[in-house]
């Protein structure tokens, strides 16, 4: 081999080692691009989970929100008169009073014409939702529905702890009690 031959292998060599470290460098280069590119799209990908959970949570509220306001609105078309109603519970019950003291005299046409009247309030106030709640001598007393005026000796034993009296009628508007019934309850 020659002088040449021999330095010739050395440059061959370098180149070769040199393209090898290249490759080297250039797959490593390639693996961090790659791994990256990976980590950027796997990053998006969990952005874009959570945007989109983000965005059920807000769109369930809303709905919920939807529900709620909706089915409030309801219920204050429901009871919007409730203040009205209320002031003329008393007109009820002295209708009731002026009817049992007209039907102890003896002019009948006044108590039809008293009568027709208190029907008529009685069924415009039923079509407004009004609904007089049933008490009756003998019932349970429930102290969520009834307000106990007073306590009395039960006249008999099956009375105790039973309504003796209905003192004033209670109401109820749609599902809500607006006027307890008092009760006088035995003892």
């Amino acid at each position: 081999m020659s002088k040449k031959s021999k330095v010739q292998e050395m440059d061959e060599e370098m180149e070769n080692s040199q393209s090898v470290n290249e490759t080297e460098l250039n797959e490593e280069v390639g693996q961090e691009q790659q791994e990256e590119e990976v980590s950027v799209e796997e990053q998006l990908r969990e952005d874009l989970a959570k945007e989109k959970d983000k965005f059920l949570r807000l769109f369930a509220e809303f709905e919920n929100f939807k529900k709620r306001t909706s089915k409030e609105r309801m219920d204050l078309f429901k009871t919007a008169g409730q203040d009205v109603i209320v002031s003329l519970l008393p007109v009820m019950d002295d209708f009731d009073r002026a009817l049992k003291e007209i039907s102890k005299s003896e002019d009948k046409e006044l108590f039809k014409g008293v009568d027709l009247i208190n029907n008529k309030f009685r069924e415009t106030l039923k079509n407004k939702g009004l609904e007089e709640m049933e008490v009756s001598q003998g019932d349970a007393f429930d102290a969520e529905m009834h307000d106990a005026v007073t306590q009395i000796p039960a006249p008999e034993k099956k009375l105790k702890g039973k309504i003796i009296d209905v003192i004033e009628k209670g109401f109820k508007l749609g599902d809500r009690i607006i006027r307890h019934p008092k009760v006088v309850v035995g003892n």
